[in-house]
């Protein structure tokens, strides 16, 4: 890896590490009520909404009617994406006359939209009306962005609650999230990347004459090219930073009018992880101990930081079989060197591997290069950091809690080490606690696994896969590895806008989503009620840089011994046949 490379990567995680602690304070503020600009000014809008729709802000709600609140609210907003899909043609705002969306499809994007995983079967320019990417789709990105951080918040007052058994209302925490957090930041954002040439219009799509005329399959003489506009930048900037990751175009982020510029990639690269990073000081800020959201986010870094690095060095090194053939692979003034294939030019080896890297541990799932591209080893990467439950950062709000969820791992095993009863921030971890936080780590396996093997037996399943072989299988576990947790990014080459690929990967999201959210809404609700012990001698440090490592070192054992045989059938067999050749 050459320093071009090295200096972009570490510029990028140097901006994002200078944000954390300012927005993080920001964030703790809001959802604690504490005056702090924006929710002062807004505050009788805030308070307006609340009357409108009946809720009572100082009713607080135990952790079971806080997870039926979540669960209709969700399964709501996934009816109405159902719905307008369906209904699309009829409706206005659909200047191209895009027709209905089929059923399976519509089924699979209400879901992916719903449960924040944003996986498309489908071209968004060609597929969906401007009606249906805004009302639907954009509107999602804020609701189900704004779901996971609202569970967090209840985490967290699990934590710092005592003998009490309400976490808090459900109602206040999605408002907060989105009046204060998700609709600011997006707005910024949004007015920056139409600075830089992305559009944000209702015009339809525009048409240019072609310099060179073709002809089509059919024989036609193709002389114009369509243009596909739309309000682009609006969804883009909430995708980014609500880690939502679907894309207004096809080609998502490797668009020009998606990602015009290298300044709208950096910041396009920045949000996905903004909010994740901010969080983890917001959990240390509310605690009233800021050491351990350091803590956790040092956690993070371990196993980001040489991913990213080691996935650049891969991609820059480039294909041995190329090598062998006498091509020139090596970086100079004329070219990037490396490994190209599925790359912008415009962004070149360091911004395709950020950006694969970033978006694959935050569960955004969002794209600037084509992962399917990448060498299998660099390709690997990806597929495991989703592997890992979506921990490393994750999605908003989610992300921190299933780390959470580590956390509370951890400590019962270091506990078991010394022989004590297991402690985190002053409450004591229990069996049910354990049993609910092995719930979150091991259902998202399930998802991934079963449906996996299922698709490569099932006839149905496999005439999605185009290519045959070692490459077929890692498309396959990398499409349920996304959609079991809630990233949407995928190797291509699998037709998966199929009826049965449709139905399994949306089953795979909506169970995975929110069969993580009840036990962690569990977890909550017992720690809320119970005393908060003093610390004593016995009381293990969770703020130390031996339980950092600790933790990252249980993220990694947890990931590598439930996924290592499928990824040595899958990207290590087709790396040793690679280097074999």
């Amino acid at each position: 890896m050459n320093w071009d490379n090295f200096n972009q990567i570490a510029l990028y995680l140097l901006v994002l590490l200078l944000v954390v602690k300012p927005l993080g304070i920001y964030m703790g503020k809001v959802y604690e009520g504490i005056p702090v600009g924006l929710n002062q000014w807004l505050a009788p809008f805030e308070n307006w909404l609340y009357r409108v729709s009946g809720v009572k802000t100082g009713q607080g709600m135990g952790w079971k009617e806080y997870a039926v609140a979540l669960l209709l609210f969700n399964i709501l907003g996934l009816v109405v994406v159902y719905v307008i899909q369906r209904l699309q043609s009829l409706l206005p705002l659909n200047p191209m006359a895009m027709a209905a969306v089929s059923p399976d499809s519509s089924f699979n994007t209400a879901v992916s939209f719903a449960t924040n995983t944003n996986w498309q079967g489908y071209g968004g320019e060609s597929t969906m009306s401007y009606l249906t990417q805004m009302l639907a789709l954009t509107v999602q990105n804020f609701l189900s962005a704004a779901t996971g951080m609202a569970v967090l918040v209840a985490v967290i007052r699990g934590f710092i609650q005592k003998e009490t058994k309400t976490l808090g209302n459900f109602w206040v925490d999605l408002v907060r999230s989105t009046l204060y957090i998700l609709i600011p930041l997006s707005l910024i954002l949004a007015v920056v990347l139409v600075s830089q040439g992305m559009p944000q219009t209702f015009d339809k799509s525009a048409k240019a004459a072609v310099l060179q005329p073709s002809k089509d399959s059919s024989g036609n003489l193709v002389a114009e090219q369509v243009i596909a506009l739309g309000p682009v930048a609006s969804q883009v900037a909430i995708k980014q930073l609500g880690t939502n990751g679907g894309g207004f175009f096809n080609a998502n982020s490797a668009h020009p009018y998606e990602n015009p510029t290298p300044l709208a990639n950096f910041l396009e690269m920045l949000a996905i992880l903004l909010i994740p990073a901010a969080l983890c000081y917001t959990f240390g800020f509310m605690v009233k101990d800021r050491r351990q959201g350091w803590a956790i986010l040092a956690a993070m870094l371990i196993i980001f930081v040489p991913c990213v690095f080691l996935t650049a060095h891969i991609e820059q090194k480039g294909n041995t079989l190329f090598s062998s053939l006498g091509i020139d692979q090596k970086a100079s003034a004329f070219q990037p060197g490396g490994n190209m294939e599925g790359k912008e030019a415009r962004f070149g080896i360091a911004n395709s591997a950020i950006w694969a890297v970033a978006t694959t541990s935050a569960s955004n799932g969002s794209v600037n290069s084509m992962h399917d591209s990448y060498m299998p080893l660099g390709g690997l990467i990806p597929i495991w950091l989703i592997q890992l439950g979506e921990v490393i950062f994750g999605g908003v709000g989610s992300g921190l809690y299933g780390m959470i969820a580590f956390v509370i791992i951890a400590v019962f095993i270091a506990g078991l080490m010394i022989g004590r009863t297991p402690e985190y921030l002053g409450k004591k971890i229990g069996a049910f606690e354990i049993k609910m936080a092995a719930l979150v780590a091991l259902i998202p396996h399930f998802f991934i696994l079963i449906p996996t093997a299922l698709t490569l037996l099932l006839p149905l399943g496999k005439a999605s896969i185009f290519n045959s072989g070692i490459h077929g299988f890692s498309e396959v576990l990398y499409a349920f590895s996304s959609a079991a947790n809630n990233n949407g990014s995928a190797f291509a080459g699998l037709n998966a806008n199929t009826v049965f690929l449709n139905v399994a990967l949306g089953i795979a999201m909506f169970f995975a989503r929110y069969w993580i959210i009840i036990p962690i809404l569990a977890i909550a609700g017992s720690l809320s009620a119970k005393k908060i012990v003093p610390v004593s001698q016995g009381t293990l440090p969770t703020h130390t840089p031996l339980f950092v490592f600790f933790l990252a070192m249980v993220v990694l054992v947890v990931g590598a011994l439930t996924f290592f045989p499928a990824l040595a059938l899958g990207p290590i067999v087709e790396h040793l046949m690679l280097t074999a050749s």
